[in-house]
């Protein structure tokens, strides 16, 4: 999902992060939402509305009183225009009139007059941030059902250190998709797992593949995006743990096998990205294994085959959707996976095809669905797809 037809209304008020909004401007932008800004007068001391004009590609709007612009009424204008709107950065001076009701610029009047969803992105001094009164109002404004982007903990521009930097601008991107997501999978429960599984040898080495979660993780995110519950069994990856998703840190095949299971009974959605070791060392050396002359024999057993097993014990209404990725015989190999393993969906790709596979951003996959229907979908982002995947999900979820 990105931002196509989405109208954002951008506010940035008066602190150093104002800097920031060139960026989360030009983020916004590259997901193609359209973008409105509007400035208080103290932010225009910190970055010009001009700045910000070629960026967007729309007029800056920093003065209620302004006759350079086609007549119409113009807070009430954007406040109707907004699918979601933004302040960012927020002073703690903006968060008190929002709170309150006082409406005395162009940002605050607008805010009076919308009734898209709100994100705000605080920024200021430690010691104001941590203020009774400023705490307060925020929790005001989240009553009312504002979403907040907490400010990150550091040295400040005045050069104290601690909380009250301004969120990185791909964080504020994310909260804002979010907002303007359309929370169809409210009240769904969703299983993803993701990443590799690695096998002990001894204390030193482990056996495992080239996974990096990166379409696992995407999909956690995108459902709890779009309103799921999501539980994300994950394998030891290096990437962030998307907001809002309980995350369960697991290594070995055997613990992801006992962490779905446990988790499977309430879930609505499973969905397995996650790249299994099929084998693991007979027996795991208690010391490190030292080199010797001559070549080494390792025995393998099989481990527990998670998908296999999820698809013998899902539930009457439960879908599972699994991943097979191939070097040869790409369609021939899904097909009997998604036969033999019970599932509902097979997202299969082959690892040769240019623009897929492990550690990419993006991923071409031929979709598989019990009953034979076999759907080949285009190079995509690893986000667009984990999209597309829980649109199919919802459809056959729906059709029943």
């Amino acid at each position: 999902m990105d931002l196509s037809n989405q109208k954002i209304v951008l506010c940035v008020t008066g602190g150093i992060a104002a800097y920031k909004a060139a960026d989360l401007v030009s983020r916004l932008k590259k997901q193609r939402a359209e973008v409105f800004v509007i400035m208080t007068k103290s932010a225009c001391e910190f970055i010009t509305p001009l700045t910000l004009e070629t960026l967007s590609g729309n007029r800056v709007v920093t003065d209620m009183f302004s006759r350079d612009f086609p007549w119409e009424v113009e807070h009430i204008s954007l406040a109707k225009r907004a699918d979601v709107f933004v302040i960012a950065p927020c002073t703690a001076n903006v968060l008190g009139k929002a709170a309150h009701g006082i409406a005395d610029d162009m940002v605050t009047t607008t805010l009076m007059a919308t009734r898209a969803p709100l994100v705000i992105a605080p920024a200021m001094n430690t010691n104001m941030y941590e203020n009774p009164v400023v705490q307060q109002n925020m929790q005001i404004l989240r009553e009312r059902g504002a979403q907040f982007v907490q400010p990150e903990s550091g040295r400040l521009a005045c050069g104290d250190t601690g909380r009250g930097k301004m969120a990185d601008p791909a964080v504020i991107c994310g909260a804002v998709m979010a907002a303007a997501a359309a929370r169809d999978l409210a009240g769904l429960r969703v299983l993803v797992t993701a990443g590799p599984t690695q096998e002990a040898l001894d204390p030193v080495r482990f056996l495992s593949n080239h996974s990096t979660g990166k379409m696992g993780y995407a999909i956690a995110e995108a459902a709890a995006r779009r309103g799921a519950e999501v539980t994300l069994v994950t394998g030891p990856v290096s990437l962030p743990v998307p907001e809002g998703v309980r995350a369960v840190p697991v290594v070995s095949a055997r613990e992801m096998y006992d962490a779905v299971l446990s988790a499977l009974p309430e879930q609505d959605f499973i969905i397995k990205a996650a790249a299994v070791g099929d084998y693991r060392p007979a027996e795991t050396a208690q010391e490190k294994l030292k080199k010797k002359d001559g070549s080494m024999t390792l025995e393998l057993v099989r481990n527990p085959d998670i998908l296999k097993a999820v698809g013998e014990r899902k539930a009457a209404g439960q879908l599972v959707c699994g991943f097979s990725m191939e070097t040869r015989d790409l369609l021939e190999n899904s097909a009997a996976k998604l036969e033999s393993k019970n599932c509902d969906f097979m997202i299969a790709n082959d690892l040769r095809t240019e623009g897929a596979g492990f550690g990419t951003d993006t991923n071409v996959v031929t979709v598989l669905r019990r009953g034979g229907e076999v759907e080949r979908l285009p190079k995509m982002s690893k986000a667009e797809l984990a999209d597309g995947i829980l649109d199919r999900l919802l459809e056959v979820r729906k059709a029943r």
